[in-house]
This record gives structure tokens, sequence and C-alpha cells, in this order.
């Protein structure tokens, strides 16, 4: 019988394309059995045969080996050392944090996830770390606000929701001459439209509720590390604050991963189509997406990433029209989140970024007049006639 502990990492050969990784993983199927689908490994214990001999697992909440064969996978498509799958997008952070020590400073990107601030402000905040929030895109920015005590750049890109977008590499250079990690949110575009390891990032993590589960039916979170003294960090975080993902929820992101690039091709495709689109609609003001030639960061998106996702912003001619598409749209879903099969829209002020200051949000253009939209797998022209129908 195969030990679990010792797996075979055939998916890292060079020879294997993103897509045969993303359907193979890292065991490839249940060594056991050989069950092609990875099976649920609902337990919480497990049996020891003698005092010393271990099968490589003792408890859930430690290790488990649907979780295990998750994290691998993960690690392998990021490039990473090591994965750890977590119970939220936002355990996933909170985790990564606590690797912080009083009195380190933090840069973040200024238009970040609100529920992000709410952890940098409202809770490592009275533990004496301090966050600082800058445009990730501005170079010259990011080193003025640098300090003695900078301790790791925390970077959205494209942001959440403006889509800004941060040169990694640049970044992550940056951020080791002086010293601190170099930390990257892959959400928005996954490990098959960026590596950001490969670019010199020292973390990745993932609100895998999102793209890499990809059907809106679980909540998750994922962390890949490039350091051991990082993974060592993971590894006790996850054992003493017990915020592991559940073996149901990561085997449902494992069948996610097997259909990620096929999924993103098309969220990619669509979305490009439905923002160009909204450019032409009279009561739409300004789009925002990281695929037009004439975003201000389209050199360095086309640099760093292969494809630029299905996330757009933006903002209408008025509340009333606000009002009047979040009421009508119909084969949209007004909802939170994003990423799924099913195309969703969001009043940011409200909804995912209510917890940033509303000052913030002004200067940022997060005004009442400003939607998100996350294209889904529609035909694209049944999304473009609800959108427009709904508009008005």
């Amino acid at each position: 019988m195969k030990n679990f502990s010792n797996y075979n990492d055939f998916s890292r050969k060079e020879d294997l394309a993103f897509e045969s990784r993303a359907i193979h993983g890292a065991l490839g199927c249940e060594p056991i059995t050989g069950a092609v689908s990875f099976p649920i490994y609902q337990t919480a214990t497990f049996r020891h045969k003698a005092l010393g001999q271990s099968t490589g697992f003792d408890y859930s909440r430690l290790q488990n080996p649907t979780r295990q064969e998750l994290e691998r996978t993960m690690a392998i498509l990021e490039n990473g050392m090591e994965g750890y799958a977590l119970s939220s997008g936002q355990a996933a952070n909170m985790a990564l944090f606590t690797f912080l020590d009083p009195g380190d400073h933090v840069l973040l990107s200024d238009d970040i996830y609100g529920g992000t601030f709410r952890i940098g402000d409202d809770i490592f905040g009275k533990y004496g770390v301090n966050f600082e929030y800058v445009d990730m895109s501005d170079l010259e920015a990011v080193q003025k606000a640098m300090t003695p005590k900078t301790r790791m750049f925390f970077i959205e890109t494209p942001t959440n929701p403006m889509m800004k977008v941060a040169d990694i590499k640049a970044l992550a250079e940056l951020a080791h001459e002086a010293g601190a990690l170099c930390v990257v949110d892959n959400t928005f575009l996954t490990p098959y439209f960026q590596r950001p390891i490969e670019l010199g990032a020292d973390v990745v993590v993932h609100s895998a509720t999102k793209f890499i589960g990809g059907h809106n039916d679980t909540i998750s979170g994922i962390v890949v590390v490039n350091r051991q003294d990082l993974a060592d960090h993971m590894r006790l975080q996850l054992k003493s604050h017990g915020n592991g993902l559940d073996p149901f929820s990561s085997w449902l992101l494992l069948r996610g991963l097997k259909t990620l690039p096929l999924r993103m091709e098309k969220h990619n495709e669509n979305g490009m189509k439905v923002a160009n689109w909204l450019r032409t609609h009279p009561r739409v003001e300004k789009v925002y997406y990281a695929g037009f030639e004439d975003h201000k960061d389209y050199a360095t998106m086309c640099k760093q990433a292969s494809g630029f996702g299905s996330m757009i912003s933006f903002t209408v001619d008025s509340v009333e029209t606000v009002e009047r598409t979040l009421a009508n749209v119909d084969m949209i879903y007004f909802a939170e989140s994003l990423g799924g099969t099913e195309t969703l829209i969001t009043y940011p002020m409200t909804q995912t970024h209510e917890s940033i200051p509303a000052d913030i949000r002004e200067k940022l253009g997060i005004t009442d007049r400003f939607l998100r939209l996350s294209v889904g797998l529609e035909n694209v022209d049944d999304i473009i006639r609800d959108l427009n129908r709904a508009l008005g």
C-alpha cells in the first residue's frame, strides 16, 4: 500500500502542459484503489498500526488526504513550494498576516477588497501592525510609502474593483531589496493566466471560492508559498487555529480545477466582448477592464499575464440607472462573489467594499453609480441582451 506522504510528482514534469497538470494533480488518482476521482476522506482521525507507526495522517485538523491532494495540486499549478487550503479567502489572509509582528509595516493595494481592508484596520491594527494603502501600479508611490519597518507588500492585480495592474516582477524586486515579503492575490486571473511566484513573489493567495472552485458552491481559500520559513509558519498556524478546509470542499475544488483552463478561456472571451459592448452603451460613462489596449497598464498586463479574465467594473449615468439595472437583471444575478459559471452583478458600495471609509471609496471612484460585473459562461449574446434590457 502506498503511503500518501510520498506522492508521485509527475505533474511537475516540463513535458506536461498546464491543462494536464490541472486534471491529474499531484497523485493523479487515489493510490490504494485506483479511484480516478480522488475520494472524500470524511474522517476526523486515522488509525495507527503501532507506537511510532503512522500512515502519514493523524487528525484531519492537521492533515487530510483530500485536502493534501488539493494543496499539492495548487503548489504544482502556481509553481510554489507548498500549498495550504483554508476555510475561506479571508481565513487565508488572516493566516498569512499572523506572520507579522507588532510594529511591522505593510503596504497594500489602495482599492483592495473590503474584507482585506477590514482585517488590516479592525483586527491586526489592534495588535500593532501598521497597514498603509498605496497605488501599487505606481512604483514611485510605493517607494515613497516604504519605511525601514516595511515587512510585506500585499498586491492585488488586477485590483478589486478598479482593475489597476501592478508590475509583480518590479514590486518583488523592490520588496526583496528592503527585506520584505511580496504577496500577490491571484484570485482574478488564477495560475492559468498569471503565476506570480514565477515573477518573483514569495506568496500567492486566492479566494478559491471564486474561479478556482468556479461553481459558486463552496467557500475556500488557498495560500501557496515559496519559502521554507513561510511553509513552517503556515503548518503551525493551521495546526493551532484549526482553519483548514474540510474534505468535501477540498474535493469540490479538485473537481473545479479539472475544468479551470476551459472555464478561464471562456470567461476571458466573454469578458472581452461584454467590456467592449458596455463602452458603446449610452448610459455607461466609464468601463474599467484590464484587457483594453488603452488601459494605462495594458503593457504590464500583457508582460505578466496570458489573459485578462472576466472582471469588469463600470460607472453609469445615475443612481436611478443603478437601481433599475439591479432590479431588472434576469438571467444575470444581483449577488455577491465572482468567478462562477453564472454572471453576477455587484454593487461594491454596499456589498464588497462597504468596509472602506466613504472618503476613500469616493477618491477611488467607488461611487453610488459604480457597478462590478463577473462575466460567466453563458452565451455572450444572452448576457449582453440581459444587460441592455436592464440598463434601459
